[in-house]
Parts: structure tokens; sequence; C-alpha cells
């Protein structure tokens, strides 16, 4: 399980880079549903000029259209940051299965570092979460991108 969960967190890693080159706070998404990659996002809040454009925000779009409905019964989301509030939100009303993250998110993150959302039994979902899968590299691709900012 956990080479299955390293192979779809590099994907992920792939799409923060994707993030990272553009300029955008780097944290990149990938659905699998069947073992198989859906769906791709990375975020694009400054290109688009969107605050809903979080990279697993895209991706569940994205899901959604190629499954042909909004319910992702069944479907994994690998996310190299752990969910913020709006994306743990959109997460339980998809109805992910399980959530794969790399490294937590101390200021923002809802599946268990400030709050646990994606497993709150009052919600009418509750969503599988495993955390610090390559967590390492999530989190140093994070510490370069602002390093460099305040370099500037």
């Amino acid at each position: 399980m956990v080479l299955l969960f390293r192979r779809f967190m590099e994907q992920a890693l792939l799409e923060a880079q994707k993030a990272y080159d553009m300029n955008e706070v780097p944290i990149g998404a990938v659905v699998v549903k069947d073992g198989e990659i859906i769906a791709r996002g990375h975020n694009l809040r400054e290109t688009g000029r969107d605050p809903t454009l979080h990279a697993e925000m895209v991706a569940i779009r994205e899901a959604a259209r190629y499954l042909g409905g909004w319910r992702l019964t069944g479907c994994e989301l690998y996310v190299t940051i752990e969910p913020c509030p709006m994306c743990a939100g959109a997460i339980i009303q998809a109805r992910i299965q399980r959530v794969v993250f790399g490294a937590m998110d101390p200021k923002a993150g809802c599946a268990g570092s400030l709050y646990n959302l994606l497993q709150d039994p009052r919600f009418n979902h509750q969503v599988e979460v495993v955390g610090g899968v390559m967590e390492e590299e999530c989190r140093r691709i994070m510490q370069d991108f602002f390093r460099k900012k305040r370099e500037k």
C-alpha cells in the first residue's frame, strides 16, 4: 500500500511543481479511481484570480466532469499539503473515500492539524485520512518556494 501511495503522491508533486513554475503556491493533487488517475490539479489562485482554485478543488471539478456527476464515491484524493476548510468541505460533499496527503498545514489544515473535518461524525460522510506520505518532499517544495519569495 505504501508504494501505491508514493506512486500517486509523486504525481501530485509533479502538479505542485507546475504551480511552483507558475509562481503559484506549490500544491498539487490527483484524484484516483480504481487505481487510475482520473483528474489532476494544482493551485491556480493567482493565475485565475479566484480564491477557490486550490489544487484539490481543480482536481475534484475535473474528476466530476470525467465521471459525469458530483459523487466521487470510490475515489481517492492525493494532495501534497493537508486540505484547508474549503477543500475539506468539498471533499466531504463529493463523497471522496480517502484522502492521502503529504505535509501537515498547522495554519489551515482540516485533516488533523487545526480540525479534522474529514472524520467528524456529525457530517453525513466521513473520509479515511492518511497523512505523512512523502512528507519531507512535500514540505521541501513549499519551504523552497517561500524562501525564494522572501529573498526577492
